[in-house]
């Protein structure tokens, strides 16, 4: 489908490629990876037709079609939404346009006779193409496109300009994904995506029918969507097929290999070195020096990445809170008209690393403002608890850091003092290095400004964090940092993140933000979703019952109708039921036999189901006797204080309500199925 070939790339003495030959077939889905600064967003330009190589070339077809998705940068306006999206069919409402232009004159009694089938030939091969290329579903696939990327049914009439940055680059992706390019180039495309929308998107693009190349710091999407993997490092592409996770195993084995070989090769050049000086000025071995320096001019240098040390630091010691950390009390949160929370109730104890799901928009940060102080319920009530030390990461963290001071001075105030000597190596893991800690903070990116604040409070005591999507414009090797430093971290944390990795790592508890209520899950991420699934199942089931009873009672009232309807005008007869006849035959013993096996088999089953409900209600007790035991001794004083010794008995704590969940699912299965039964 495309091909590099030799392909070389510098800015100045800085070379991003040399010589690189790749390339990629239909339908494969490729992951782009390297350090920052390797060139993958400039290898995606070039290969987009934005920018030209300094030497070697790009082939491709003449008939193939490349989308580019930049990471950010592209802004819309002059149209609704939905018209901007689907201006991606192009093509197709040019001919629609011409197919309605052509109905108007048709009808025009005043067009010759030759002209009018000549209209009538060209409308009829444009119905035939518009219908062949699935012009009629524009609306339908605009639409379900729209609403997986997040936007409501009321966003696709209003203008495109009305809407932030993040949300510009989500209607550029909906318009990519509805053109269906040969060739898909998404850089960053999960940066402005919540998880539903990032949930949403790997599962089209699984099905997506061309190739498609990504570059993303989500590790859990990478490893959802990619089948090979292209590395980025010196100046060279070299493929992995395999996701993200396999390739990070294959690509350490192949570096430290690289590190072996290049030790080698060291020793011996220097061995053969110091054969050369020894005996360079004795005659006797002038022929041995001389084919020892050729052999040295010929050696070709092995090269190894430069090897990042893995930064581990702990964070400073801070006095543990008391059991309640925050609570939110009938609280009701609204702006205007606009109502985020009606009635919230909201507990959170110490040791709780609970994440806040749900779409943008729905109120994840307005309820981390809210539990954070920064602004007030309009009703109700917050309470914090006792000796709570709080630090509060808003999702426009970089924009409150004073432009005046340096990087590093920036990190240094209001540090402990322990923390100062770790300062070098946390900037160093966030991309920090060199002279780039003496930058006055005026002159950083937006990212750089981010990362700097998330550096920043890794460095401040406290035993109580909130994080408003702390893993944005953060690379992955940036974000392995931030997630060690938290998976250590002893105090109470609330976040929101988008990225399904982080929060599989760090989340034991799930809170589910939407119509203006909270809903706790313990568990893991997974875990909440199959509950949400299986909850999804249920309530189909239920309905799926409902409208079977409702339907056998329609049919029911449809055949009393008939009945009665039947009878002849002026009768008094009025039948619910078919009348026996007056003299019943009577049944054989063959068929009372098969009656009494059939009631045989019911009441086993009926006994089985009260035995089986009996062992439920049992079980459930004995569970819920182990929760208050274990409840009572995670009450106790000082539990908290040992993390190591507290961390089984809090899983084994909600592995019992997840089972005691499952038993009360499986109990209402049966009682439904008793209650069935012995209806007449």
């Amino acid at each position: 489908m495309i091909q590099l070939s030799e392909l070389t790339k510098s800015f100045g003495d800085r070379v991003l490629f040399d010589h690189v030959t790749w390339q990629i077939t239909d339908r494969e889905r490729v992951g782009l990876c390297g350090p920052n600064g390797a060139g993958k967003t400039t290898l995606m330009r070039m290969m987009a037709g934005l920018d030209e190589p300094d030497s070697g070339a790009i082939l491709k077809p003449a008939a193939l079609t490349v989308g580019y998705l930049p990471q950010d940068g592209l802004t819309h306006s002059g149209h609704t939404v939905f018209e901007e999206a689907s201006s991606a069919f192009g093509v197709l409402l040019d001919m629609k346009a011409e197919m309605h232009a052509l109905e108007a004159r048709l009808g025009d009694q005043g067009i010759p006779e030759a002209e009018h089938d000549a209209m009538l030939h060209r409308y009829s091969d444009l119905q035939d193409a518009f219908r062949v290329r699935d012009g009629y579903s524009i609306e339908l696939k605009t639409a379900t496109v729209l609403q997986g990327l997040g936007f409501s049914q009321r966003d696709l009439v209003r203008p495109t300009e009305t809407f932030s940055g993040g949300w510009q680059m989500r209607i550029a992706l909906a318009k990519l994904l509805l053109g269906q390019p040969n060739l898909l180039l998404l850089d960053e495309p999960t940066n402005h995506l919540d998880l539903e929308a990032r949930n949403w998107l790997e599962e089209y693009l699984n099905a997506y029918p061309h190739a498609v190349i990504l570059v993303s710091h989500d590790r859990f999407f990478l490893d959802a969507v990619v089948t090979r993997i292209a590395d980025l490092t010196l100046r060279t592409l070299t493929d992995y097929h395999t996701n993200y996770s396999g390739y990070l195993v294959e690509h350490h084995e192949r570096i430290e290999t690289l590190r072996k070989a290049k030790r080698e090769q060291d020793e011996e050049i220097a061995r053969v070195k110091m054969f050369i000086d020894r005996f360079r000025y004795q005659a006797t071995k002038a022929s041995q020096v001389q084919s020892r320096i050729k052999m040295l001019e010929k050696v070709v240098p092995i090269e190894v990445p430069p090897e990042r040390k893995k930064i581990h630091f702990d964070f400073p010691v801070c006095a543990k809170s008391g059991r309640t950390v925050l609570e939110l009390t009938h609280a009701r949160k609204a702006y205007g008209d606009l109502v985020v929370f009606k009635d919230l109730n909201l507990h959170i104890e110490r040791g709780d690393r609970t994440a806040l799901v749900g779409p943008n928009g729905v109120g994840k940060s307005t309820l981390m403002r809210m539990l954070s102080g920064e602004e007030a319920p309009g009703a109700g009530q917050r309470t914090p608890g006792h000796n709570v030390v709080m630090q509060y990461f808003a999702q426009d963290e970089a924009t409150r850091l004073d432009p005046g001071p340096t990087v590093y001075e920036t990190l240094s105030s209001g540090s402990p003092l322990q923390m100062v000597p770790m300062i070098r190596n946390i900037l160093g893991g966030f991309l920090f290095s060199g002279d780039d800690v003496y930058k006055p903070v005026r002159v950083l990116s937006g990212g750089e400004r981010t990362r700097l604040a998330v550096a920043r409070m890794l460095l401040r005591p406290s035993n109580t964090l909130l994080l408003d999507e702390p893993t944005n414009h953060l690379d992955l090797d940036s974000k392995e940092v931030l997630l060690d430093a938290l998976v250590d971290y002893g105090g109470t944390l609330i976040f929101v993140s988008h990225d399904r990795y982080f929060v599989e790592r760090l989340a034991t508890k799930i809170i589910e933000i939407g119509h203006g209520e909270a809903t706790a899950f313990p568990g893991t991420y997974k875990e909440f979703l199959w509950h949400k699934e299986h909850r999804d199942d249920r309530r189909d089931g239920q309905e799926r019952q409902e409208g079977r009873e409702r339907q056998q009672g329609q049919v029911g009232k449809k055949k009393d109708v008939g009945r009665v309807l039947s009878d002849p005008p002026g009768s008094r007869v009025q039948r619910t039921r078919p009348t026996p006849p007056a003299d019943p035959q009577k049944p054989s013993r063959e068929e009372r036999k098969k009656v009494d096996a059939e009631a045989r088999k019911k009441n086993r089953a009926a006994h089985a189901r009260r035995t089986r409900l009996e062992e439920i209600e049992a079980r459930i007790a004995e569970c819920e006797a182990s929760l208050r035991t274990i409840e009572q001794e995670m009450a106790a004083p000082g539990f908290y204080d040992n993390r190591a010794a507290a961390q089984p008995v809090i899983d084994r704590h909600q592995a019992l309500m997840w089972q005691v969940g499952g038993l009360m699912h499986q109990w209402e299965e049966l009682q439904t199925a008793t209650d069935l039964a012995t209806e007449p």
